[in-house]
């Protein structure tokens, strides 16, 4: 039980760093995890993480949106496209003979991290406000589309991909891009994971439980001190979380 919650604590610090600063998925971080040192099924540890995300994501998006981070209309009508649209990549995928794609959202959170410090998001809100409210909503629905099929076709990368397209796409600032993603991944997660559950019965429990509890508590840390800090520290420091777990992760999957 203690070697347990000691895993359980590890990757909780992982994907809470990874959701407060970027929006990242928690099962990119806790699945592996789960997967390589306490043998626990793939599809059940893919629940856990989902069900970790959804409390981290959703104290998350509130931080952020208390500190006016969180563009809520225009999050909502990107979800609604990505949970569709994740239904669909779901299905093509189905009929597709192809290989999974798993280190897919690894080296696309390394990458991310390498370009946060190389060539950081340096835009403004004001800039952001440029935009008009038709644009911004057209533009919402067709990359909502795209990350949810995506997601759902190779089904990985979904907080990464949403961070990726908020801010070199949409124009976002970083903070309230990351706002955003972590606002939306709260559903998209809940999905998920109810649907997991429901499909391969109830878990883990300790191992639920202790996930989902390390997930939040660093999660907030991280969203509390992403909010408080400058758009320069923040962009290094979001580099550095994403590159390190993302070279964590990867030495985890061939271990």
């Amino acid at each position: 039980m203690f070697f347990t919650f000691i895993i359980c604590f590890l990757a909780g610090i992982g994907a809470g760093l990874g959701t407060g600063f970027a929006g990242m998925s928690a099962a990119a971080v806790i699945s592996p995890m789960l997967i390589t040192f306490l043998g626990i099924p793939a599809y059940e540890a893919v629940g856990i993480a989902l069900a970790s995300d959804v409390l981290a994501s959703a104290v998350s998006a509130y931080t952020y949106g208390k500190n006016k981070n969180l563009d809520i209309r225009n999050g909502l009508v990107m979800m609604i496209a990505v949970l569709l649209f994740t239904l669909i990549g779901s299905w093509v995928s189905s009929l597709v003979p192809s290989n999974a794609m798993g280190s897919f959202s690894v080296f696309m959170t390394m990458l991310l991290g390498i370009k946060f410090i190389v060539k950081p998001v340096m835009t403004t809100k004001e800039a952001m406000g440029g935009v008009s409210p038709k644009k911004r909503f057209v533009q919402s629905v067709l990359c909502g589309m795209a990350i949810g099929f995506i997601c759902g076709f190779i089904g990985a990368g979904g907080g990464m991909m949403m961070l990726l397209i908020l801010t070199s796409v949409l124009g976002y600032e970083l903070k309230t891009a990351v706002g955003t993603s972590v606002f939306i991944m709260a559903f998209t997660a809940l999905t998920g994971s109810v649907s997991h559950f429901a499909i391969g019965g109830m878990p883990n429990i300790p191992c639920l439980v202790f996930c989902v509890l390390s997930t939040l508590l660093w999660a907030r840390i991280a969203a509390r001190f992403a909010n408080k800090a400058s758009a320069v520290t923040l962009n290094r420091a979001t580099g550095i979380v994403l590159l390190v777990l993302g070279i964590a992760v990867l030495g985890v999957k061939f271990f």
